[in-house]
């Protein structure tokens, strides 16, 4: 009998009596589990090299589990018939992950929460490359790991293998073992995949959850649909029984940049999109199908994820793209953020904007702006991301030019962690997890001057009424002498005010307060020009 906890992962191995010229594509391997509920999960398993495979498997559901495998090769008795059971006992430690189980979509499409129903705030970081030996293990990985931990992060977003900025076989896409696949896309190559899972169970150590990145989406060109479906089989495989968030591609209706049907005039690029929609609607319904563990299923856009499939049904949340120009990045951010928010769809992130430090941009002053403004706009969290860290640059070696001929910015991943954005927008997350932000919504009317969405004009207003009120008042927005007025305060409440300045994380108590006749009141003025927040809470 094995034994496992509740949402901790169980590893079965077994050994093949019989060896495969091509092992990989010649046999598939799975076993089905019967829950103590009944319910049964068919689980694949993963070909571990040689003559092993591998099955993992977890539950939070305690109690014994019983399994029989299954083999394409009926006559392998070592991996065909085989029966066992699995004893799931409570979990006991602190962990989230594991205390609370995976993260899946709210009912209401507005949040995501874990299996048991704990509201999980998404403060994200872009390690794109992060498979690499560029991010060395243990050394690199757990030293940033231990700052992001610090800081709040709660998920990682990394890319299994197949990268952006890249021509496949690169070899700045590799790790210990090489690359992902042989040269041809004819097998995998465990032992890339072994040395990626020891990160992996790191991170979800920690705490935080793996938002794995299938391949950057101009890799059905490269490798052909059907190698693709092949991958996410494998990665459905190694990575499903952990507390893991699918991305099906990133830029998925991106093509390469000198993609020869689009240089050729074969293909208009409208022709393009039309056929990767296509393609990644069909692998997107095939991970869903296949994922015995329904793991929350997002993809990573160029603009909006909605619009990278034929069928947005199949997603869990919205991932979107906004820029990475800075100040001009801005007003596109908020206005596109609003329009996916208020489609009332699914949960909303915003996944990828204005790296800190790209091009000699974008710096803490835009990570404050575009952390507060998304989440009281309507976001379930944030995503940070600086540059140096999504390609890995390392000390003495950048990551060097992209296909296009140009980098993005040599600074060191050593020096990148150390950006004031990264503290400053963990810092906000914990200042806001004091409040019930899941149940926030829009409140432009409790404000004397709300943002118009049109223009940076004001500030941004979201809360409970009756309980709280969050109101962020940017440098960006006008805010400068931080004279905002807040109006339309209930009669029959009484609250209590604070402000934080979110570039040092200080808080200023105001105790108290008494609105004027008309309901409304001006908070005291700022001790120092910059971002701040003001918080109205319903006093006990």
């Amino acid at each position: 009998m094995y034994q496992t906890k509740k949402n901790e992962v169980v590893e079965i191995i077994l050994h093949s009596e019989r060896s495969y010229c091509d092992p990989f594509n010649e046999i598939s391997v799975s076993a089905s589990f019967t829950s103590p509920d009944g319910s049964i999960k068919k689980v694949l398993a993963f070909w571990a090299g040689s003559n092993l495979w591998h099955i993992r498997y977890s539950s939070n559901l305690v109690g014994t589990h019983r399994f029989t495998t299954a083999c394409s090769d009926s006559g392998n008795s070592g991996l065909n018939g085989l029966t066992g059971e699995v004893e799931v006992t409570a979990y006991t430690g602190e962990n989230p992950l594991y205390k609370h189980g995976a993260v899946q979509k709210n009912s209401g499409n507005k949040y995501l929460e874990h299996t048991d129903g704990t509201p999980f705030f998404w403060l994200g970081d872009t390690w794109w490359m992060a498979f690499t030996t560029r991010l060395s293990w243990p050394d690199g990985f757990k030293k940033l790991t231990a700052d992001r931990v610090e800081k709040g992060f709660s998920v990682v977003q990394i890319i299994a293998g197949l990268y952006p900025d890249m021509k496949p076989f690169d070899e700045r896409g590799t790790n210990e073992a090489g690359f992902p696949w042989d040269p041809e896309f004819k097998a995998v190559n465990p032992a890339y995949f072994d040395a990626a899972d020891k990160k992996i169970q790191y991170l979800i150590d920690q705490g935080i959850v793996p938002c794995i990145v299938g391949c950057w989406g101009f890799f059905t060109g490269f490798a052909g649909i059907e190698n693709i479906r092949r991958h996410w089989n494998y990665l459905l495989a190694r990575w499903a029984a952990y507390p893991v968030v699918w991305c099906i591609a990133g830029e998925a209706n991106m093509a390469f940049y000198d993609d020869p049907d689009l240089v050729s005039g074969k293909i208009t690029y409208e022709q393009y999109i039309q056929k990767a929609r296509k393609e990644w609607t069909e692998l997107t319904r095939h991970v869903k199908k296949n994922d015995p563990f329904k793991r929350l299923i997002t993809i990573h856009p160029t603009q909006n994820g909605h619009e990278q499939l034929e069928d947005e049904t199949l997603l869990d949340l919205d991932m979107l793209q906004t820029g990475h120009a800075g100040p001009l990045s801005l007003l596109p951010t908020i206005k596109q953020v609003k329009a996916a928010v208020d489609r009332k769809k699914m949960p909303v992130i915003d996944a990828e904007v204005n790296y800190e430090g790209i091009c000699g941009s974008s710096g803490p002053d835009i990570q404050r702006y575009c952390f507060w403004a998304n989440v009281l706009t309507g976001c379930c969290g944030h995503t940070y991301g600086a540059n140096g860290i999504w390609q890995l640059n390392t000390i003495g070696k950048p990551y060097g030019p992209s296909p296009h001929g140009a980098t993005w910015g040599d600074t060191p991943w050593q020096e990148a962690y150390l950006l004031p954005g990264s503290w400053q927008v963990g810092e906000s997350k914990k200042f806001l997890m004091q409040f019930p932000w899941h149940k926030f919504e829009r409140h432009p009317e409790w404000v004397k001057k709300p943002c118009s969405y049109s223009d940076l004009d004001g500030v941004f207003c979201a809360g409970v009424p009756g309980e709280v009120r969050v109101v962020f008042c940017p440098f960006f927005g006008g805010d400068f002498w931080g004279e905002n007025t807040i109006t339309n305060i209930e009669t029959n409440v009484r609250y209590k005010a604070k402000r934080y300045y979110p570039i040092s994380g200080v808080t200023e108590d105001y105790g108290i307060i008494t609105p004027k006749a008309d309901g409304s009141w001006t908070p005291p003025r700022n001790r120092w020009f910059g971002d701040h927040v003001i918080v109205l809470q319903k006093s006990e």
